[in-house]
């Protein structure tokens, strides 16, 4: 749900681009920012990691149960935390993964600094993949039940049926206690990297010969350089085999580059109102770890400033202003009125004079961007809800009220004070003073209760053609990875989309177009 690096649901894909076959053609300054970048993103997949197993701990009615407790089927409720936690995991360890391979190449360096530097990343990216995949490993062990319930595939999560299976064999194998004590005779003579890598890297290693897995032959720099050298950093995923490799291509072809066109984006803008929600999905880099599925931001359609005024020109959105004190019922008048500083950016032209037309939680904080910005994606899904122009008025002021706010990194939908993308959608169309509003569903994620922009998009899905349903849809681009290029596709597509899994387009057929 994010949009740039900075995020516990981070985008690698924005920092780990692949090195040319010539490492050192590129320039020291460029592989330096390349290097702090990733370093930053190493940061925020570290954490995600420690903050799962910190959750682990934090249950043990779920990870350590009693006699008594052992012997009851888990309510579907405490599988879903167990899954939850289980995906970021998983999300996690695939984003460290991919950046062992940025830095697999530290060889090819001529430049000593770079060299050991990309190396410290590369090790710091290992340590931390397989200390916190130790910790989970002794968690999970307290609870037979979890090697059932970790290996069920979960749809909506994007998560296949063995992944606990596999995982289990990648860090309880002896090859990568051989491959830890290579990296560590390696890191003797490559020491380098920032305070933050060399930090982790001590930490971690030091857990690990703790944990008793840091075992391995006595290896001479040169041998050691020979078995890294011979498994390759070998990559793992738990969706399928190869997905490591596409990866590396895919940065490479699409860096900066999207499936949905700018002529697709420009189509866009006369199918929507304001107080449209917006659905995004991005293909080409691993997305916000702690919000799982396949849809992973959610952005509001605001408008203009003209739009607004020519769509809320309604007798009830007028009296409904004037009871918020403004004689003539203008709604731009109270936006300005209430929220000047919001108002003032919300009609800033931003980057090729693009207009601000939308509000989403972004690292930046509550931000109003372009509809180009946000339609910069792979796949969108829009959806309308069932609500009156008036509900639709009070649910934009209150997207201004919540304007500037920063990006809620903890994801704590308890709090106002900062917010992250879903949770924005969430409380403006949130039921109460006066407001019939939307209702989304709520799922705990590490402890935190939160509503996913998947599991809106699943309840839509649930709810149409029924008395509950609360939107109606719109319109879904469909990106296509291996034809570079994004349809408009079905709203039968749009709402099976959520049980697509994180990497569905290793497996995707191609999509099915909307009849003109």
């Amino acid at each position: 749900m994010l949009r740039t690096v900075v995020t516990l649901l981070f985008f690698v894909g924005l920092t780990c681009v692949s090195l040319p076959s010539s490492a050192h053609a590129r320039s020291d300054a460029g592989v330096q920012k390349q290097i702090v970048d990733d370093t930053r993103a190493f940061g925020i997949a570290r954490n995600s990691l420690r903050l799962a197993v910190d959750f682990a701990r934090s249950r043990p009615d779920l990870f350590s149960p009693d006699k008594n407790r052992k012997k009851e089927l888990l309510p579907r409720q405490d599988k879903l935390a167990i899954w939850n936690t289980w995906s970021i995991v998983l999300d996690s360890m695939a984003a460290l993964d991919a950046l062992r391979r940025e830095g697999s190449r530290f060889s090819l360096f001529q430049d000593k600094k770079s060299r050991n530097a990309s190396f410290a990343l590369n090790n710091a990216a290992f340590l931390a993949s397989y200390r916190y995949a130790l910790e989970f490993l002794a968690l999970a062990d307290r609870n037979p039940a979890l090697d059932t319930i970790l290996n069920e595939p979960v749809p909506e999560l994007g998560i296949p049926a063995g992944t606990f299976s596999r995982f289990k064999f990648r860090f309880l194998n002896v090859a990568i206690a051989t491959e830890f004590a290579a990296l560590q005779v390696i890191d003797k003579s490559y020491a380098n990297g920032s305070r933050e890598l060399r930090s982790a890297i001590g930490e971690d290693s030091t857990v690990i010969w703790k944990m008793g897995k840091g075992k391995g032959h006595v290896l001479t720099l040169k041998n050691a350089l020979a078995v890294v050298q011979k498994t390759g950093f070998a990559a793992w995923f738990p969706v399928q085999k190869g997905v490591s490799e596409w990866m590396g291509d895919t940065k490479v072809l699409r860096k900066g580059s999207h499936l949905i066109s700018e002529g697709q984006v420009d189509a866009m803008h006369p199918r929507l109102q304001p107080g449209d929600i917006i659905f995004e999905r991005h293909e080409w880099y691993l997305s916000n770890m702690g919000l799982p599925g396949f849809w992973t931001h959610v952005a509001l359609y605001v408008g203009t400033p003209e739009e607004r005024q020519a769509f809320f020109d309604d007798p009830e959105v007028k009296a409904w202003v004037k009871s918020r004190g403004i004689a003539d019922g203008n709604l731009e008048k109270f936006l300005q009125q209430s929220y000047p500083k919001a108002y003032a950016i919300g009609k800033t032209p931003l980057e090729k004079g693009h207009q601000p037309r939308i509000l989403e939680a972004i690292s930046e904080g509550v931000s109003f961007t372009s509809l180009e910005f946000t339609g910069a994606a792979d796949s969108i899904g829009i959806i309308r809800p069932r609500l009156s122009k008036r509900e639709k008025a009070q649910a934009i002021q209150r997207a201004f009220h919540y304007s500037g706010r920063p990006y809620d990194f903890n994801f704590d939908f308890a709090t106002d004070s900062a917010l992250v993308c879903s949770e924005l959608v969430f409380k403006v169309y949130e039921p109460g003073d006066g407001m019939k509003g939307l209702l989304f569903p709520v799922t705990e994620v590490m402890g935190r209760k939160v509503s996913t922009p998947n599991g809106m998009v699943r309840q839509f899905d649930k709810q149409v053609g029924t008395a509950a349903a609360q939107a109606d849809f719109v319109l879904f681009i469909d990106g296509f990875e291996k034809e570079k290029r994004a349809v408009e596709s079905t709203v039968e597509q749009f709402r099976t989309s959520w049980q697509r899994p994180n990497w569905h387009i290793m497996i995707q057929d191609a999509p099915v177009e909307a009849k003109k």
